[in-house]
């Protein structure tokens, strides 16, 4: 547990590390314009910035909490492991690759590079969407073998953890759906490049905490 608790642990760290530098990079004493003096974009932009980590700060928390519920549980005499399916290690390589893809992209929105952001929002939103199917389906194996929700604590826990983890990638395919709307209707890189900044970042988040909850799954 307490290894868990620490990975989570150096997860925000590196969270408000990531803040810092986006507040001290942003200088708004200085200004290129007098028109960027009025619009508030850096504010806005901070703001945004600052909201997304104490979202990530409060998910970290609900995530620890439920790790720690995990491993005092199943220390009762009525837990009974359960068989991941292996389908999930297929699920791990392709939330990987949706979060390497959504990096991708960012890159391509920061350089200005429209030919690149398209695609790369399309597979990124792809590749997350075939993330939560294939958890849907690694349930429908569960049940199909026989491990109900309310026959075993720790069947309880495995579906849980996975909807919660799950809930979270559907809030942030709607983010994604608004900006990649944007693109498709005709939207330049620079107007979406901020929430495609932060998404990344809300990928990368969403990724080490499937593998801190996979590991912890299948060393139990």
């Amino acid at each position: 547990m307490y290894i868990t608790l620490i990975f989570l642990g150096l997860i925000m760290a590196t969270i408000i590390t990531w803040l810092l530098r986006q507040t001290f990079n942003t200088q708004p004493w200085v200004t290129e314009a007098a028109d960027d003096a009025v619009s508030g974009t850096s504010l806005d932009t901070n703001t945004k910035a600052v909201a997304l980590t104490v979202f990530l700060a409060v998910a970290t928390s609900v995530f620890a909490l439920f790790i720690s519920a995990y491993t005092i549980r199943m220390e009762a005499p009525d837990w009974r492991p359960i068989a991941e399916p292996t389908l999930l290690w297929a699920n791990t390589v392709i939330l990987v690759l949706a979060s390497v893809a959504y990096h991708w992209t960012r890159n391509a929105a920061v350089k200005g590079i429209e030919s690149r952001v398209r695609p790369g929002l399309t597979v990124s939103g792809a590749l997350t969407v075939l993330f939560l199917l294939g958890q849907l389906v690694a349930w429908r194996q569960l049940n199909a073998a026989g491990y109900y929700l309310d026959l075993n604590p720790a069947n309880a826990f495995f579906y849980l953890l996975t909807a919660v983890h799950g809930l979270h990638m559907l809030g942030g395919l709607w983010v994604w759906a608004r900006s990649t709307m944007k693109v498709w209707t005709g939207a330049d890189s620079d107007s979406v490049r901020l929430s495609i900044e932060l998404c990344t970042v809300y990928w990368h988040f969403l990724l080490l905490v499937w593998i801190v909850l996979f590991g912890m799954l299948l060393s139990t």
